[in-house]
């Protein structure tokens, strides 16, 4: 790489694994993981969701000094320039996360997740050994699947075409962004990939289905599947938006923990590659399908309300990971019923403990 690519700043490349983002539920598991394994740690989050602060405190009693933190927001370019001078990899996690706030804030929508993640890349296209990146983008990315027809079967929704039933949603699908959300971490999503192949740079894209597990605090916009095991913990009404015969592909955070870390062990392999990332065609479910796990699951009949489609809703997105299976040998390991065991159990444990005590909790 020449020096017109790029301003060298630092001398080396640094001695931490830095995750953006890393106090909310994927980089918290992700941060736990790493720093079990002997990895030093350093997040970057302004602690602006719900739980994160309970998931950082859960991983300094943990892990000590091996996690490190950083209250600060990705746009913020001085202090991104701080952080990436030190890492010898990052995991960019960090992103307004909600379609729904999107809709409501597009500016801010964009500003974060646009414009931060270009903040970010500027900061690893300085540093004289730039440290290898993974990013987190979406299924959004393909918009509603423009041309596939879908038909609805009981209780879900599918594709009329076998082939792309039978195996989900590969790269090769146009992008199409929908939604302000949609567009943003698309946009996102393209420059990693260009400053992967314009100027050499070690990075690569996860685009990403529903992912669930311990220490996700589930909202309405956002974690639906911890969302909605919540509220039947709590007896309140669950509200689906649509028929509720949506189907998506969900993926256990431990499996997409290895993915990620399998990502920068194989960085220089995937560099300027995307790769879909979800359960696959073994780990689907529809809404209506995880809600009728309910009483097995948790005890209890969810009580349902339904509510007009939302914008942007695919009404069946499956993720084809062949391509990283091919590249990696990766395969997702933890299946759906046992998945949602792990999370129901980690959900009720939690609920029980005092608000005191929860910075501590596992």
């Amino acid at each position: 790489m020449t020096a017109a690519h790029r301003t060298k700043r630092g001398s080396s490349r640094g001695d931490c694994v830095l995750i953006t983002g890393g106090a909310g539920f994927i980089g918290c598991n992700l941060a736990h993981r790493l720093a079990s394994d002997g990895h030093k740690v350093l997040i970057l989050d302004n602690l602006s969701r719900a739980g994160v602060e309970q998931n950082l405190a859960w991983l300094q009693a943990t892990h000590g000094d091996r996690v490190e933190a950083i209250v600060a927001d990705i746009r913020h370019k001085e202090t991104v320039e701080t952080a990436v001078a030190r890492a010898r990899q990052v995991y960019h996690l960090a992103a307004q996360v909600a379609v729904t706030t999107s809709l409501v804030e597009p500016v801010h929508d964009f500003t974060v997740n646009a414009a931060g993640t270009l903040n970010l890349l500027e900061a690893v296209r300085a540093q004289a050994e730039p440290p290898s990146l993974v990013f987190t983008s979406t299924n959004k990315v393909y918009g509603k699947l423009a041309g596939v027809n879908f038909a609805a079967h009981g209780d879900r929704y599918g594709p009329k075409e076998a082939l792309l039933a039978g195996r989900g949603v590969g790269e090769e699908q146009p992008l199409d962004f929908a939604s302000p959300y949609g567009c943003s971490k698309g946009a996102a999503d393209q420059y990693v990939l260009d400053y992967a192949r314009t100027f050499g740079l070690p990075m690569a894209v996860f685009r990403m289905s529903c992912i669930y597990g311990p220490h996700q605090f589930g909202t309405e916009d956002q974690g639906w599947v911890a969302h909605f095991i919540k509220r039947a913990l709590a007896g309140e009404t669950i509200t689906l938006y649509g028929d509720g015969r949506q189907v998506r592909d969900i993926l256990f955070v431990d499996d997409l923990v290895e993915a990620l870390i399998l990502a920068q062990d194989r960085i220089g392999s995937l560099q300027g590659d995307a790769f879909n990332i979800g359960g696959g065609t073994e780990n689907t479910v529809s809404l209506l399908e995880l809600l009728d796990r309910f009483p097995s699951l948790v005890g209890v009949k969810a009580d349902v309300q339904f509510d007009d489609w939302r914008p942007g809703d695919q009404p069946w997105y499956v993720s084809n990971t062949g391509r990283y299976f091919a590249r990696t040998g990766w395969r997702p390991r933890v299946g759906v019923d046992e998945g949602l065991m792990r999370l129901a159990r980690w959900l009720g444990d939690a609920r029980a403990v005092p608000a005191d005590r929860q910075r501590v909790a596992s």
